[in-house]
């Protein structure tokens, strides 16, 4: 326990302050700006998407609808295998968290080896193809519901614009992440003390054994950005190359079963060979330049690692220790309260013709347009028909979800909820037409 509790402390304030930045990036820079550059199938789109990619906090399941709209707003393929290489394994929140606990080496490194591995998938599938990626999105007429674009952004001041970057940062993505990154901790901490310090000495020094042996483990396993920083500290501490631990910062966000499934259902065979193949080789390659840089006595990537030995004997300032007390309360307020039914569940409702969200929850957690809550009760007169949209795990996915049906012909009012997974309609939009709406994001969309 006070091993877990030494490394929250050591990153509750980069954590903060990621989710901050994040929130601002979210709550600041439109959406459209992303696509503006990227529909060319050149070097330069593939170069904009990584870097597009790289500041953003979406996880491997959240990045593929906002993959999904990027591409049907017009980005190439390889732009968008680009933006789904480099964004899960990086985000300006687990960059300052890596800083925190590994120091500046692996900090540099990490969002450097993203985008090189980004640029290298996305130039492949530029190179060879990517035809078989679903056309079903750029198909779909564009109708309908007005307040699921951008253009009610443009309204907002800044006081609300702050508003929904600090809903962004410190509700809607510990809501996404929080489960992960306790997760991360806790696991890190039970390595610390029950793994024994010789179970890694055979690879000690051993570059390729430690690197095939986190593939095999990363690869399957969900792990966020961040929630895989104290995971790889702790494994290197009990002897794994840092090559290796870069490995695993790169494999494991980026790839899970999960992830494989909904990319080779949505985009094709042959972008999943694509986008396995960049990271793999990306990861082995900057893992290989590590160990060669560590073990040639170039740089020490060990040397700045936050957690020892006698770490906690260390005096934890009094910043660390508040830090770490509002980032326990916020994740409370995430995780814990809508499962004690002492918070209510976000729903947002578009209409059609509107120029705003008109969302039925004290808590709007609406992050794409400007919310009007109110409280008054929908109007149920119409053909209202509730689904069970599968696959949705973040507020990404709630978010593409409620925009992807808002724009079939004949939806007049959409809601979408997370818990549950949840769609009411309201309109006379075909089952079928919603039904390819939802696909195309990787999701699937049954009646309930």
């Amino acid at each position: 326990m006070e091993e877990i509790l030494h490394l929250i402390n050591e990153m509750s304030p980069y954590l903060l302050l990621g989710f901050f930045l994040a929130g601002i990036l979210h709550a600041f820079v439109p959406g459209r700006c992303y696509t503006r550059y990227l529909s060319e199938p050149s070097f330069r789109s593939v170069v904009y998407a990584a870097l597009f990619g790289i500041p953003l906090p979406l996880c491997s399941c959240g990045v593929i609808p906002t993959a999904m709209s990027l591409r049907k707003d017009g980005a190439s393929h390889g732009a968008v295998t680009s933006f789904l290489i480099a964004t899960p394994q990086t985000g300006v929140d687990s960059i300052i968290a890596t800083f925190s606990l590994m120091g500046l080496p692996f900090a540099v490194i990490r969002p450097m080896a993203a985008l090189a591995t980004a640029v290298f998938g996305g130039m492949l599938v530029n190179r060879f193809g990517g035809g078989d990626i679903s056309q079903v999105a750029e198909e779909r007429e564009e109708a309908g519901c007005g307040c699921c674009h951008d253009d009610a952004e443009e309204h907002l001041t800044f006081v609300q614009r702050m508003i929904k970057a600090l809903r962004y940062a410190f509700v809607e993505m510990m809501e996404d992440i929080g489960k992960w990154l306790v997760v991360g901790l806790v696991v890190a901490g039970l390595i610390t003390v029950f793994v024994p310090d010789s179970l890694f000495a055979v690879f000690q020094g051993n570059t390729v054994a430690s690197m095939l042996l986190v593939l095999c483990l990363s690869i399957p396993m969900y792990l966020c950005a961040t929630g895989s920083i104290p995971i790889a500290v702790a494994l290197m501490l009990k002897g794994l190359t840092p090559g290796a631990g870069l490995v695993l910062l790169m494999a494991g966000p980026a790839c899970n079963m999960a992830s494989i499934l909904v990319i080779r259902k949505v985009m094709g065979t042959r972008t999943l060979v694509t986008y396995l193949t960049s990271i793999i080789a990306g990861a082995v390659a900057f893992g290989w330049i590590v160990d060669t840089l560590q073990f040639g006595g170039v740089i020490d990537f060990t040397q700045t690692l936050r957690v020892d030995g006698g770490c906690c004997d260390e005096t934890t300032s009094w910043v660390s220790w508040l830090s770490t007390a509002v980032l326990a309360l916020l994740l409370v307020y995430a995780l814990v309260l809508p499962k004690l039914g002492l918070r209510k569940a976000h729903a947002c409702h578009c209409h059609e013709g509107d120029d705003a969200c008109h969302c039925h929850d004290d808590e709007c957690g609406c992050h794409d347009r400007q919310c009007h809550c109110h409280e008054e009760e929908t109007d149920r007169s119409g053909n209202e028909r509730v689904y069970i949209i599968e696959g949705m795990n973040c507020n990404h996915c709630r978010s593409a979800a409620q925009a992807a049906l808002a724009g079939v012909k004949g939806v007049r009012e959409v809601s979408v909820t997370l818990s549950p997974p949840e769609a009411r309609v309201i309109g006379d939009a075909d089952e079928c037409c919603l039904q390819e709406a939802v696909a195309a994001l990787g999701f699937k969309l049954r009646r309930k």
